[in-house]
C-alpha cells in the first residue's frame, strides 16, 4: 500500500518531467537560432559587398576625372606652349617693325618740312631756274627714300600704308635702291636711316652754296 510521502514524490517526479523540454523542441529551437544568424551574416555581407561596389563605381569615376583632367592638362598646356611661342615671336617682330616705322616717320617728316617750305609762286623769274633746281633734288631725294621704303614693307601689313609708288618711270632702277634698302635695314635701320638723312641735308647745303 502505498504511503502518503510516496505519492507526494510521485507528483514532484511528474512535475519535473513536465518541465524539461523535449529534445526535439531544443533541436527547433538551435536550429531558428542558427537560420537567424545565417540570414543575419547574409544581410552583412551583402551590405558590405553594395559598400564595395559602390566604393568601386566612385574609385573607377575618380579615374576616369583623373585620366580627362591629365588629357586635357597635356592638351592646353601644348597648346598655350605654342601660342605663346608663337606670340612672342609675333611681339619681336612688330616691335622691330614698329621701330623701322618710327624711323621711317622721322625721314618723311624732315622730308615734308623741307618740301613745305618751297613756294614757287612766289619766286621770281631770275631764280626760279636755280630754285627749282634744287627743289627738284629734295623731291628726287624724298622719293627715292619713299620708293626703297614702300619696297621694304611691301609683304608686311604696313603694305598699305605706303600705297603706290611715287614715281612711275624709274621701276627699273627702283631694284637695285630697294635691295640695298632691305640690307641697311636687315643690318640696322636705325643706323643707317639717319645717315641718309644727313647725306641729303649735305647734298643739299652743298647745293645752295
Amino acid at each position: 500500500m502505498a504511503t502518503s510521502t510516496d505519492h507526494t514524490h510521485h507528483i514532484k517526479i511528474r512535475s519535473t518531467q513536465m518541465e524539461i523540454p523535449s529534445k526535439g523542441a531544443m533541436y527547433e529551437d538551435d536550429y531558428d537560432r542558427k537560420l537567424k544568424d545565417a540570414e543575419a551574416e547574409m544581410n552583412r555581407i551583402q551590405l558590405e559587398h553594395l559598400e564595395l561596389e559602390k566604393k568601386k563605381i566612385a574609385l573607377e569615376e575618380l579615374t576616369g576625372r583623373k585620366r580627362a583632367f591629365l588629357s586635357q592638362q597635356a592638351e592646353l598646356t601644348e597648346k598655350l606652349t605654342v601660342c605663346l611661342t608663337l606670340i612672342d615671336r609675333e611681339l619681336v617682330e612688330m616691335r622691330k617693325e614698329s621701330e623701322e616705322l618710327e624711323q621711317c616717320r622721322v625721314a618723311f617728316a624732315h622730308n615734308l618740312e623741307k618740301i613745305d617750305k618751297y613756294n614757287p609762286e612766289n619766286w621770281t623769274r631770275e631764280n626760279l631756274s636755280e630754285k627749282l633746281e634744287r627743289a627738284s633734288v629734295t623731291l628726287d631725294v624724298a622719293a627715292d627714300e619713299y620708293d626703297q621704303a614702300a619696297a621694304y614693307f611691301t609683304s608686311s601689313r604696313c603694305a598699305p600704308i605706303f600705297g603706290k609708288s611715287s614715281k612711275r618711270s624709274r621701276a627699273s632702277s627702283r631694284k637695285s635702291e630697294d635691295s640695298e634698302f632691305a640690307v641697311n635695314l636687315k643690318n640696322g635701320f636705325a643706323f643707317n636711316l639717319p645717315v641718309v638723312i644727313l647725306g641729303s641735308t649735305a647734298l643739299l647745303i652743298y647745293l645752295t652754296r
